[in-house]
This record gives structure tokens, C-alpha cells and sequence, in this order.
């Protein structure tokens, strides 16, 4: 078995919805049926009992080992914690060659788990080893490593819950909510809105009791410390017991508490300088409490109780300890909803205050603290009391979030009781802090869990908003790159900052940022990255789609121009032209509930992806009376056609209509292929929900130029002859380019083309052969790149395709696109046309602008 390629799916994709790892696995003849290879699959489950049932798509199908490369690592990521369940093992056209897909919730625990699962096949082929549990374990501590914690994840379900879009920014906890200029951002438990001077406040404990103190709120007495000797001066002056901790510090780290004689607080001075200048403060007796504080709402509230062991008269100190560590709750770090309690120094100094060591064995029924501090990070435990909160004790709080200026704010407490006001307890706020933990809240050890991401979604978004922006999705097999090019024209035209990315490069506010063929998934991210798009229009073509799946996790509005005769067919498994409408109905399968699919009526395999649609259908065709577009129509459904001189919007008797003679890019009606651009184009934006005034001023304003539209139809003088410059490369946009020709004057037609490598013999032959008919002379040009072709070959097929050509008389073959373009040119009159396929889009456009411009 040879695994050739592995990629990560991740976005929604050919095979499913789910992020996946995609492998394309080669088998032998022996290794295409499990059962003919002996005693195979009782060593493999000897090996790894829980791989469960292994079965092809097809119940009579044989299992292959592809099928058990799915099931093993379906199963090993399963049995680490993994939320996964969906796997696929397709055959492909080449005999024994599949492409294996299963979903992952962390791309590099799902390629580890490809990695472990290989290794399982190999070891029960050659009867070797393969360690089950330490495999999963592995893959267990690796999604610990790599999935968000839990207050980060939370708050992501959250915005899931809500249909709001997220992106993890890095490793860590940084994550986007929504999308372009409606995006929020969150560190943790931190808001994108919260200023690094309010986290700077809230680290600084000294200056955070000051302010506490000025507006009111009830603070324990204290100050920094230079000195052992001025801690203890301080100690006496506010009353013994004191706290000794880090003016800076955070999940109670160099804390000390309770502090009554001299050599503990010389002790705790040791440990807390540590970390910075230390504090004194007076301690204040009662329990330990944190409360949560979003926007000017308190929403959770537990009590915290130190790390701590209840004697059995039976284990030592350390053995109970271990005992309590067993709690499946209980892991390393933040992963999990409890620390595991450490047998430190600091446990071992606490210990012995109660005159006990780790080795010590507690009566039956003694408490045993670890800790002074109550922190979950050391291995304390929490039980909610958001319901016992008294509500001046909850004023109190929030009014000590907002003096510091946190948006969402841990107000660590100390007093008896949250039943009653601070003030009647002589209780007091010892901490206020930034991005707070919200394990405490989101899985109490006692007591209800609350759903504290909630609220915190709710301070990003208001009720009702989802933090999307417009998002046009366009793909086909040709005039994708325009129609995307006029979407983006007509929302510019509302005032909209509008995203752009298609084979051209990435636009932002009609300023290009990138540059190349940016069609694919990368470039959508980034661009639904970018502060200043109010709307985004992707051309979506098939490379990004197979390579990564889709940028995007919906969209509202999807368009399929046309699938024709298809393209690059042949290519990565998409064999005939209905392996490519699979492909590219990808993005019809992920329209909004509330959006609609615009399809091309007229192409049968486009009309036919209609019902893989979740929202609504707009379908478009030039023809009205179409059997698909009259049954639609009849049924009151959005449709756009062409009624004589004009495009007509119809939705049951309501009609909208554009004159062709308003539409430049049109030549009115004349060029039938932009009739069909413009169809698609308004069908979009009535979609997206733009007003017909918009969509007329925008039409009437988009210009077919090479700066609107490069590379697509442009028409120059030379002269006193037309040239027309396009990017057409396959045989259906021969014949669109033909009937365009057909409907300009010209005398004497001429046609300058190359041919792509990475295209079929017959797709190449089948281009000149629709071109020899309407075209007087060809001259053909080796392009830029061969794409994996011969010197000559290109051109060899296109010679194939001219044999036999009813008009073409004249022909030539120069090696150089700029130097055939200039032939073409050396040959024309007043009054002739000529048709240049361009392969090096702007150099080829400037050049083309330089001679009319010389002429």
C-alpha cells in the first residue's frame, strides 16, 4: 500500500461539509480484497481491537486496504476524544487506486492519525508490532495541545450556536468572529474592545485597590513592599493575618494567605518576589469567591475551595492524593474542567503547618489543605452560587469591572456569604482580572454549569446579528472571472467596500492587493479577513475546491454560469464532465437557509444541481420559454431572461427590465455570452438583496475594458481594424468568442492562439477546429508554459484541428506570444478583425495597448 498525497480539506468540500484529511492510496492487486490476505484481519484486531466494523461503500464490494487506512484512522482519532464520524474510501478510474477521506476537528491530530493508522496496516501485514493505547495516547495529549481550552472554546460554541462564522488566528486562543468589516476578535476570555490600559490596570494590584477604593467598592488594606522588614512593618500596620502575593501576577501564583508569624511571612515574601514587588495586605477571613462580569451584567458565580484531600485513616497524604487525581476530570494545564493537585513544596510547606508530611496518614474524616489559595490552575474545586448572588453584592462587582475598564472581568471576592452585601461581612474585591477562566463556571465541581460563552457572544453581537457580510460565490466553466468582475461593480455601486478574488488577483475597495490566479480558498480567507470589506465576491474555481475545499463555511448567494463540455477535465480524478459538476456544485450545496443558488437553465447538468440547493433557486436563461425556466416561472419562483431588446427579473407577476441598449458591455445584445454574464450578474445581486436602482446604475457603469475586465472581450483599435483581446481557452468559449465575432462588421478575421498543455488532445484539436470555421487566418503561438508537454506538441494538435478547415486559408506558427500578436497586427487593414487569445494576460494587454496607442 503506497499513501501518494495527503491534503486538508479545510472547508466544506467534493466529499462532505466537514473539515477532512485527503489520501490518495495505491493497492496492490492482493491488497484491493482484505480477505486474500491471510490471517490479516485477525492480527489487526489483535492489534488495535477498537477499529470496529471495516466495510466498503458498496455491501458487496471487497474491503481493500485503503478501506481499513479510513476505519483505523477514524477509529484512532475516535478513541483519543475526538468528535469525528465521517469517512470515505472512493474508488478512482486507475484499478487499485483510491482517495481515502476522514473528517478531523484538528488537522495535525488527523494527520497523525493517517500516520498511526499506516503504521497499524504495515504492523499486522508483516506480523509486527504496534502499541494501541500508546498510539491513542499520543493522539489523546496532541488534540489536548492543539484544540482551544475551554473558555475559548466555549465561547466559539457559542457563536456556532448562532450561525457565527469563526477563525482561529493562531495556535493559541486569538480567533475572528464574523467576517470583513462586521468581524470581532477575542484573546481568551478578552475582548477585541478592551484596551491594553484596562489590562494593565487590572495586573497592577496596588493601583487596582486605589481605584476600587475611589469608586467605593469595599478593598482590603495594603500596599507594595521593598523588604522583609517592610513587609512585616506593613503586616503590623493593617493587622495581622495578611496575604503576601505579587503586585503582578494572575491564577494565584506566589500567593500566600493567612500569614500570622514572622518566618511565614519571610517565607512568602521568598515566593512572591518571584514574580515581581510584592504586596501586604490585610486577610480577610470567609470563603473564597469569583464572580464573572460581562458588559454591566454579573453571569456566573462560584465559590472556590483550596486544593485539598479528607483523610480515611488508611492512605498516606500522597497516596489520597493520587486517589483524587484519578478523576477523569482532573489533567494537566487548562485542557480539562480540573488540575490534577501537585505534590509541590508549597504543598509540602502547607502540610507541615498542619504538622503533617506527604507520608503522614490523616485520621479519618481530617481535612487536609494543599493550598492557601483557591486558584483551579493548583487543583482547587468550585461550586456556583450564581443563584445566591445578593444584587448590591453584583452591583459591587460590576462597578468593579467598569472602573478598570474590562469588558468581561474575573472579581475575585472574599467574604461569608453571597447572600448579602459586601458591606455587612466586612468583606472585600482582593482582585479584579482580565481574560478571567471559565472553567470554574462552564463545568463547576458542584452546582450548575452556565453558559458564560453566551453571554460573551452576546457582548461581541447583538441579538439578530451573525457578523456576516454578503458573500457571492461564482464558479462555471466560463465567463466566471467577468460575471464575478460586474457582482463586485454592482455592490460597489451601493456604496459597499467590496472584497474581490478571482484569476486575476485579490481586490479590496477597488484596489488590487495580490496578484496571480487567486481563485482559490487562501485568498477568500483573506480576503473575509480584512477590516474594510463590507461585501465579498469569490470566483470559485476547481484547483482550490480539490486542493483545501472551500474558503468559506457558507455563502449567500452561489452562481453557476455554465458547465458546457467542461474544462481541465482529465485532471486530479475529475474524469468526465459530470465528476466536474459534482465538483462545482460544492458551492450550490453551501448557500445559506436564507440564500439563493443562480443557475443557468439552459445547461441541463447545471439545472440539475437545483435541488442539492438549502436555499432558493433564481434560474437564468436567454430563452423564457425554456421547459426549465417556464415550469419555474409558472411555479411564482425568481427567473431571468431576455425579452427582445432587454433583460427581464420576473418573480410571479411582479417584472423588472433592463434594456441591453443601457448595458455597455452588451454591445446592445450583440455579444451573447455577456447577455449571459449579465443575467448571472443581476440574478446575483437580486439575491443579495440590492436595490434595482443600484443594479441599473452599476450596469450601465461597468465598461468592458482591460482595466474592469482584463483579458475579457476587449475591444482596441488598430487601424482602422478591431482587435479583440480575450482569456478564452477551451472549446465552448471558441464558440461563444465565434458568435460574438459573428455579430461585429470585419472584413478579412484573423485569430492568434495557443493552447494550454494541462488540457486533453481532444479539448486542444476541438478549439482550432471550431476556429478554422470562422476564421480566415490562424496563427499559432507556443505559450509561456507547456504544462507537461513536449516542445512542439501543443501546436502539433492545433495544427490536427485546422485539417480540413472550411474557411481558414492562411496559417503560422511562431514560437513567442508577443511575437505573434505583432504578426497578426503586421497583417491587418482598415476595416479587418482580429481575435487575439491571450495567455499572459496583462503583459499581453499592454502590449496590445502599446501598438494601438503607436498606431
Amino acid at each position: 500500500m503506497d499513501v501518494s498525497r495527503i491534503r486538508a480539506l479545510r472547508g466544506p468540500n467534493l466529499w462532505s461539509r466537514n473539515t477532512a484529511i485527503e489520501a490518495v492510496v495505491s493497492c496492490t492487486p492482493a491488497e484491493r480484497a482484505m480477505a486474500q490476505l491471510d490471517g490479516f484481519e485477525a492480527r489487526l484486531r489483535a492489534l488495535f481491537p477498537a477499529i470496529g466494523t471495516l466495510h466498503p461503500e458498496g455491501s458487496d464490494s471487497d474491503i481493500s486496504l485503503a478501506h481499513v487506512l479510513q476505519s483505523a484512522a477514524l477509529a484512532l482519532q475516535a478513541q483519543a476524544g475526538c468528535q469525528v464520524t465521517f469517512g470515505r474510501t472512493a474508488s478512482t478510474i486507475d484499478p487499485g487506486v483510491y482517495q481515502v477521506i476522514v473528517e478531523y476537528t484538528e488537522e495535525a491530530v488527523g494527520r497523525k492519525a493517517f500516520e498511526q493508522a499506516q503504521a497499524l496496516i504495515e504492523a499486522a501485514l508483516s506480523g509486527g508490532q504496534f502499541d494501541g493505547v500508546a498510539a491513542v495516547a499520543e493522539l489523546r495529549e496532541l488534540d489536548e495541545d492543539e484544540r482551544l481550552g475551554p473558555s475559548t472554546g466555549a465561547i466559539v460554541e457559542a457563536a456556532v450556536a448562532r450561525g457565527i462564522p469563526y477563525r482561529r488566528l493562531t495556535q493559541g486562543s486569538l480567533v475572528q468572529f464574523g467576517w470583513g468589516s462586521k468581524q470581532r476578535r477575542i484573546q481568551a476570555a478578552e475582548l477585541d474592545s478592551t484596551s491594553a490600559v484596562a489590562e494593565s490596570i487590572a495586573q497592577d494590584k496596588d493601583l487596582t485597590k486605589r481605584l476600587l477604593h475611589a469608586a467605593g467598592v469595599p478593598v482590603p488594606l495594603g500596599r507594595p513592599v521593598e523588604s522583609m522588614d517592610e513587609a512585616w512593618a506593613v503586616a503590623l500596620e493593617v493587622g495581622l493575618p495578611v496575604v503576601v502575593k505579587p503586585q503582578d501576577g494572575n491564577q494565584g501564583k506566589g500567593v500566600t494567605v493567612n500569614i500570622t508569624e514572622r518566618a511565614q511571612l519571610d517565607d512568602a515574601y521568598r515566593v512572591a518576589e518571584e514574580y515581581g514587588t510584592v504586596m501586604v495586605e490585610r486577610f480577610l477571613p470567609g470563603h473564597d469567591y469569583r464572580l464573572l462580569v460581562v458588559g454591566d451584567h454579573l453571569v456566573a458565580a462560584a465559590r472556590r475551595e483550596p486544593p485539598q484531600v479528607l483523610g480515611d485513616a488508611i492512605h498516606t497524604v500522597r497516596e489520597l492524593v493520587d486517589l483524587v487525581n484519578l478523576d477523569p476530570r482532573r489533567g494537566e494545564g487548562h485542557a480539562t474542567s480540573l488540575t490534577k493537585i501537585r505534590l509541590d513544596d508549597i504543598a509540602v510547606a502547607r502540610l507541615a503547618a498542619q504538622g503533617l508530611t506527604p507520608d503522614s496518614i490523616p485520621a479519618k474524616g481530617q481535612r487536609v489543605v494543599l493550598r492557601n489559595n483557591a486558584n483551579l490552575s493548583t487543583g482547587g474545586t468550585a461550586t456556583d452560587v450564581t443563584d445566591d448572588v445578593h444584587p448590591d453584592l453584583a452591583a459591587r462587582a460590576v462597578a468593579a469591572a467598569q472602573m478598570i475598564g474590562l469588558h468581561i472581568c474575573g472579581v475575585d471576592l472574599v467574604c461569608e456569604s453571597v447572600l448579602h452585601p459586601i458591606e455587612e461581612q466586612g468583606g472585600g474585591i482582593v482582585e479584579v482580572n482580565a481574560a478571567p477562566g471559565l472553567r470554574m463556571h462552564l463545568a463547576p465541581s458542584y452546582g450548575k454549569p452556565r453558559n458564560v460563552g453566551q453571554a460573551m457572544i452576546n457582548e461581541l453581537f447583538a441579538p439578530g446579528q451573525d457578523g456576516r457580510i454578503p458573500v457571492v460565490a461564482v464558479t462555471g466553466t466560463n465567463g466566471k472571472t467577468t460575471t464575478a468582475r460586474l457582482i463586485a461593480h454592482l455592490f460597489s455601486a451601493q456604496g459597499l467596500r467590496v472584497g474581490m478574488t478571482n484569476t486575476d488577483g485579490v481586490y479590496v475597495n477597488g484596489r488590487q492587493i495580490d496578484s496571480g490566479d487567486c481563485s482559490g480558498p487562501r485568498s477568500a480567507r483573506n480576503v473575509l479577513l480584512h477590516p474594510e470589506v463590507d461585501a465579498a465576491v469569490f470566483e470559485t474555481a476547481r484547483g482550490g475546491v480539490l486542493r483545501e475545499g472551500l474558503g468559506f463555511d457558507r455563502c449567500q448567494v452561489a452562481v453557476v454560469t455554465n458547465i458546457g463540455e467542461g474544462d481541465h477535465l482529465g485532471l486530479n480524478y475529475i474524469t468526465t464532465v459530470e465528476d466536474l459538476a459534482v465538483l462545482k456544485r460544492v458551492i450550490v450545496q453551501n448557500v445559506a437557509a436564507d440564500g439563493y443558488g443562480v443557475l443557468n437553465a439552459a445547461d441541463p447538468i447545471v439545472a440539475a444541481m437545483a435541488p442539492a440547493c438549502p436555499g432558493k433557486i433564481i434560474f437564468f436563461a436567454a430563452d423564457r420559454h425554456h421547459p426549465v425556466m417556464a415550469t419555474h416561472r409558472a411555479q411564482g419562483h425568481r427567473s431571468v431572461y431576455v425579452d427582445g431588446d432587454s433583460v427581464v427579473a420576473a418573480e410571479g407577476s411582479w417584472r423588472e427590465t433592463i434594456h441591453l441598449r443601457d448595458v455597455p458591455i452588451t454591445r446592445n445584445g450583440k455579444i451573447g455570452f455577456q447577455v449571459e454574464n449579465v443575467m448571472a450578474a443581476v440574478a446575483a445581486a437580486w439575491g443579495a438583496g440590492l436595490p434595482w436602482q443600484t443594479i441599473r446604475r452599476g450596469l450601465s457603469g461597468f465598461v468592458n475594458d482591460s482595466d474592469n475586465a482584463p483579458g475579457r472581450f476587449n475591444l482596441m483599435d488598430y487601424k482602422g481594424a478591431t482587435v479583440i483581446a480575450d482569456y478564452g481557452h477551451n472549446p465552448d468559449a471558441m464558440r461563444a468568442l465565434v458568435a460574438a465575432v459573428d455579430a461585429l462588421p470585419g472584413n478579412r478575421r484573423s485569430v492568434v492562439i495557443s493552447g494550454a498543455g494541462d488540457r486533453r488532445d481532444e479539448d486542444i484539436r476541438a478549439q482550432t477546429v471550431i476556429l478554422g470555421a470562422a476564421f480566415d487566418d490562424v496563427i499559432l503561438y507556443q505559450d509561456a508554459a507547456q504544462r507537461g508537454r513536449d516542445d512542439g506538441e501543443v501546436i502539433a494538435l492545433l495544427r490536427e484541428g485546422l485539417q480540413g478547415a472550411s474557411r481558414t486559408r492562411h496559417i503560422e506558427e511562431i514560437y513567442g506570444e508577443f511575437k505573434a500578436i505583432d504578426a497578426a497586427l503586421a497583417r491587418l487593414t482598415p476595416g479587418d478583425l482580429c481575435l487575439v487569445l491571450v495567455d499572459q494576460v496583462e503583459e499581453a494587454l499592454a502590449h496590445l495597448a502599446q501598438r494601438c496607442s503607436e498606431a
